[in-house]
């Protein structure tokens, strides 16, 4: 009998479905793929397979049905369809759990339920991602679906920490605390940086500096997480490619008084046209480092914004775990771009951290330390894997 150890991990967004069929034994890629602009006339399919032979097809793909259909042709032109007897599971990335999902589940009706319950709280994100469940279950009915939810790794956090000081009624009825992102990134890089330190995971304190378009930073005491910078949703806390992070929350009432603006204009506003893209009209941050280097004053405010915001979260949650063993840097910004790592740091050289430049600008890929022997705290880079996390949870929950 054929023993099941392949899960195919999907990232069902508003518009986009990600796929990545992932061999736990040898945690081997077998496939990817992304079908993009579902709905639109533009919509097209990129599937690679193992051998590298890249397929492309347009759509149309009126929907994520019809888009998950496209992607299980490919897959099972390639014999590793959804009706597989490798297929141990699928495993769904779940952007909002609410304070109802502290891990991994098998789906089942009353799961559905739960997660269409805090549609609210993610009303971009869990639509997509229920009709990748419903969708994958009636392709491959009897492969057990598992919910991964992006805030299950911060549901450690103590009350203290998740709650908003407001009133307790009021934010009880409507679900307002801090439940955080970026969960399956920041619980796999913290594990990983502990064994470039050579230490068990219990054993570490790290800060994680989640960095792409969107951002976030957790403090991780212990392997697990005491504070996160992304609050009820993923506006809340560092500057991101569109979005402001922190702001007074009299900004809002004030620009409907005096500015004229809806609520939906000021929330247009401040989640897509504020962060690096509302400082200096671009989001992509090899863009702006490119117009700093040639001496561009608005980028150059930007990019002083946005590390000026790291620094007071690295600073707050070395204050929050007293002891830091390693800040560690990862995702697209955070993996890639040597100037934002360095500008970060730049000043917390009383802090213990420090980055030495020829390790900062090295092109290696792997996880590596990027700070001097002398410094105290180690600066790292720890390339992320939300698939492989997504893939071993599932795995681990339908194994055991």
């Amino acid at each position: 009998m054929t023993e099941a150890t392949r899960v195919l991990v999907l990232n069902s967004g508003s518009s986009s479905v990600k796929y990545q069929l992932i061999d736990m034994d040898g945690r081997r890629r077998l496939a990817t793929g992304i079908v993009e602009r579902i709905g639109e006339r533009s919509a097209r399919l990129v599937h690679t397979p193992a051998d590298g032979e890249r397929r492309e097809r347009g759509g149309p793909f009126a929907d994520h049905r019809a888009a998950l259909r496209a992607a299980a042709e490919e897959l099972a032109a390639d014999g590793t369809g959804f009706d597989s007897p490798e297929l141990a599971a699928v495993g769904h990335r779940v952007v909002h759990g609410g304070d109802v999902f502290s891990g991994p589940v098998v789906v089942d009706d009353r799961v559905i339920a739960d997660i269409e319950a805090l549609v609210p709280l993610a009303p971009l994100h869990n639509p997509g991602n229920l009709e990748g469940i419903r969708t994958a279950a009636a392709l491959s009915p009897g492969v057990p679906q598992v919910a991964v939810f992006d805030t299950a790794f911060h549901t450690t956090m103590p009350e203290y920490a998740a709650r908003y000081a407001i009133d307790v009624r009021t934010a009880d009825e409507h679900g307002i605390r801090r439940y955080g992102a970026h969960g399956t990134s920041h619980a796999y890089v913290s594990r990983r940086t502990a064994a470039l330190l050579g230490r068990a995971p219990e054993d570490v304190n790290v800060i994680v500096l989640h960095l792409g378009n969107g951002c976030s930073a957790a403090a991780v005491r212990g392997g697990r997480c005491v504070d996160t910078s992304m609050g009820m949703t993923p506006l809340e806390g560092l500057v991101m490619g569109t979005r402001s992070g922190d702001i007074d929350p009299a900004v809002v009432p004030y620009l409907a008084r005096n500015a004229d603006m809806s609520l939906d204009e000021v929330d247009e506003l401040l989640n897509r046209r504020s962060g690096l893209l509302g400082l200096c009209g671009d989001n992509d941050m090899r863009e702006v480092t490119r117009r700093v280097d040639e001496g561009d004053g608005a980028a150059r405010l930007a990019l002083d914004v946005y590390t000026h915001r790291l620094r007071k979260y690295i600073g707050g949650y070395m204050a929050v775990l007293g002891r830091v063993d390693a800040v560690v840097f990862t995702a697209g910004v955070g993996e890639n771009s040597a100037p934002v790592r360095a500008a970060t740091v730049a000043g917390l050289e009383p802090l213990g951290l420090a980055v030495d430049p020829d390790l900062n600008a090295s092109a290696e890929r792997g996880p590596r330390f990027i700070s001097p022997q002398y410094a105290s705290v180690a600066v790292a880079v720890v390339p992320t894997d939300e698939e492989l996390e997504i893939a071993g949870q599932a795995y681990d929950l339908v194994s055991t």
